[in-house]
């Protein structure tokens, strides 16, 4: 019997979780994913907790996982930290199967995690700082540089795999390059996975994007935010006179380590500090409150 005042029965839950009925339903029977109560007359009524794990399941579907990953990970209790042990056991077992070029091994870590953790925090915890090891150790002479090339070739292809389709839908649009010089451009693409599992669309340039173009596609393209990201603020300050001119027809963000907010200021740019992990999130939460 019902006892929540503000259970919903199934067309106006629908409505409020922007999920068809025939979709829900089909989530309640092969998933378990809907505990509806009973109202007094016998019908199903949908809850808060109802929609705060549809809510878990659009954003693991957004982020590439399949429905029956996305139901496991929409199913688990909200707010319970990370496994910090079992991150750090496949942080160890990611760096050994990339030491040994054991490109399935990867895959295999890279699914488990996805699926037991989610997008975020596999890029936060996991894929993102194993790339920093790889870098450090080939810079210490622990490994070489083939190993970083085949870490940096084998995340990207699989985070581009997950990035297909990312310009469709009807959110916010952001366009997001690196500028000309930078050749790197994974941080950009976990940017923009993260930023799309809040609802964006994104168009994505890659790395050693020329300004020219970067102007050309915001022209054709109306973005509500470009973004450009480096490890070297110089490259920014190259372009400087036509990065300024295109700030001030659509809202531009800096992001990188060693950018500092007088660049920023020159540049008429926003500069989010800190990983580009947090600053998706928080750029998706600050356009909600508009």
């Amino acid at each position: 019997m019902a006892t929540d005042p503000g259970a919903l029965r199934i067309g106006e839950f629908s409505r409020r979780v922007g999920v068809s009925p025939d979709l829900l339903r089909a989530w309640e029977r092969r998933y378990g994913l809907l505990r509806p109560l009973r109202s007094p007359g016998g019908f199903r009524l949908y809850t808060d907790d109802d929609a705060a794990r549809v809510s878990r399941m659009r954003r693991a579907l957004a982020d590439g996982l399949s429905a029956a990953q996305a139901a496991r990970i929409a199913l688990e209790p909200e707010g319970e930290p990370p496994a910090e042990g079992l991150l750090d056991a496949a942080a160890d077992r990611l760096f050994v199967a990339i030491e040994r070029y054991d490109e399935a091994a990867v895959h295999a870590v890279l699914d488990e995690t996805l699926t037991a953790f989610g997008l975020e925090t596999a890029l936060r915890a996991l894929i993102l700082p194993t790339l920093v090891r790889i870098g450090l150790a080939w810079h210490n002479g622990e490994l070489e540089i083939s190993h970083e090339h085949f870490a940096s070739n084998l995340i990207r292809g699989r985070l581009l795999a997950l990035a297909r389709l990312w310009s469709r839908g009807d959110g916010p649009l952001a366009l997001l390059a690196a500028p000309p010089g930078e050749a790197h451009d994974i941080n950009l693409l976990a940017f923009g996975l993260v930023l799309r599992s809040h609802g964006w669309r994104i168009i994505f340039l890659g790395a050693n994007t020329p300004v020219a173009t970067l102007t050309h596609t915001a022209d054709t393209t109306t973005p509500a935010l470009i973004v450009l990201a480096t490890f070297d603020p110089t490259l920014l300050e190259a372009q400087s006179t036509t990065l300024r001119r295109l700030a001030k027809t659509v809202p531009l963000l800096i992001a990188g380590p060693g950018i500092q907010p007088s660049l920023a200021a020159k540049l008429g740019a926003r500069l989010y500090e800190g990983d580009l992990i947090s600053t998706a999130a928080r750029i998706a939460h600050d356009h909600q409150r508009g």
